[in-house]
């Protein structure tokens, strides 16, 4: 068995083509779709980013008893589980939490991995002096820096450094996760962890995508909200939207291209594949911007999931209704290598309802610590 996991963060639900969405371009999360089962009632556990992975790790939810951190040296993480039994694990991202004071420990659970430099505020480009003025000129002041040592700032510099499309961190990303299939695909168990940060914000695109969604705005960059109550008017709440909409159209061209992989290369038949996101966003929606504000809304909390197994082509496009969460990936992780479950393990795996769909859980909790 080989298995393909692909993470993005803040992709939000209803903004894909297979969840209803018809104004935003997914066409590739749809082709995925129609060969795969996708999960109707999937929803977050614990937020926001790196909680939400401590749950997909340790098939435990994470809000109940500690906030935002790091792998604990007593967690069972499915990316060591598999590794001390034979499966070799590789985790390719772009999402540098992992890899910060709080968010680490994850990275190193992995056989092996790489570190795709520049997201947001990772401190990647050293630049001394920045062009402070040029910066408040180019993005617009709900996006300013409020001193220098705002994160914003150093992520205006990172930006700095993107002067064409395959200097974006998602083709990036995916171009290093083609590097390990060329060495590997041959081989069997090995688990690819595929993730990208985007299309967290800022919501960050090459042109050719922001065409796709014009607005009639002509002011300074403005693709970064503030976690606040929506206060923008009718044009900057458009453009903002718009924004993710071309990054999220960056997102499906992306994972299209790793569907043309596998179909070049017949990976179908013997290679899993699982794509799903830790949260979703609130795009103004409920007169909010954001994530961390209770209560958390369908926007946040009702996520996708879709699943691809080569022994259950015959239900490719069918849909489940069974109530699903982020803790569910790990035990189906190690359901797809036979690797035994930990015993305190809270999440359900996901390869019965693969075959029918039946009731996992009665109920659903979520939420945030602190």
């Amino acid at each position: 068995m080989r298995v393909i996991l692909v993470l993005y963060d803040s992709l939000v639900r209803n903004a894909i083509e297979c969840y209803g969405e018809k104004e935003i371009r997914t066409p590739n999360f749809q082709r995925f779709a129609d060969r795969s089962v996708t999960f109707d009632n999937h929803f977050v556990g614990s937020l926001p980013c790196m909680p939400a992975r401590r749950d997909m790790h340790t098939g435990r939810l994470n809000f109940l008893h500690r906030s935002w951190g790091a792998l604990e040296p007593f967690d069972n993480s499915f990316s060591e589980l598999l590794r001390t039994t034979g499966i070799y694990t590789h985790l390719v991202s772009d999402h540098y939490h992992y890899w910060e004071d709080g968010g680490s420990t994850y990275h190193n659970r992995y056989s092996s991995w790489e570190f795709i430099r520049g997201q947001e505020w990772d401190k990647w480009i050293a630049m001394v002096e920045p062009p402070i003025e040029r910066f408040r000129q180019m993005y617009h002041s709900l996006q300013q820096p409020a001193s220098e040592n705002d994160g914003r700032l150093q992520a205006m510099i990172n930006r700095e450094s993107m002067t064409n499309e395959e200097m974006y961190c998602c083709p990036r990303t995916f171009e290093a996760g083609f590097q390990f299939l060329n060495q590997n695909r041959t081989s069997d168990n090995w688990l690819l962890h595929l993730e990208c940060f985007d299309p967290h914000e800022p919501f960050s695109a090459p042109d050719r995508f922001k065409k796709e969604y014009p607005t009639g705005y002509n002011g300074p960059i403005l693709d970064w909200p503030r976690y606040k109550r929506n206060e923008e008017d009718e044009l900057l709440v458009k453009e903002l939207r718009a924004n993710y909409a071309a990054l999220l159209s960056m997102c499906d061209e992306y994972f299209g291209r790793l569907l043309d992989y596998m179909d070049r290369y017949a990976m179908w038949d013997d290679t899993a594949v699982i794509l799903t996101t830790d949260h979703g966003f609130l795009l103004a929606e409920h007169e909010w911007w954001g994530k961390n504000r209770m209560p958390f809304f369908n926007e946040l909390a009702h996520i996708p999931l879709i699943v691809y197994h080569p022994g259950n082509k015959q239900q490719a496009g069918k849909r489940r209704t069974s109530l699903t969460q982020t803790i569910d990936v790990m035990p189906t992780l190690l359901d797809l290598f036979a690797v035994r479950h930990p015993k305190f393990v809270e999440g359900k795996s996901l390869l019965p309802l693969l075959k029918e769909d039946a009731k996992i859980r009665d109920a659903a909790i979520y939420g945030m610590f602190g």
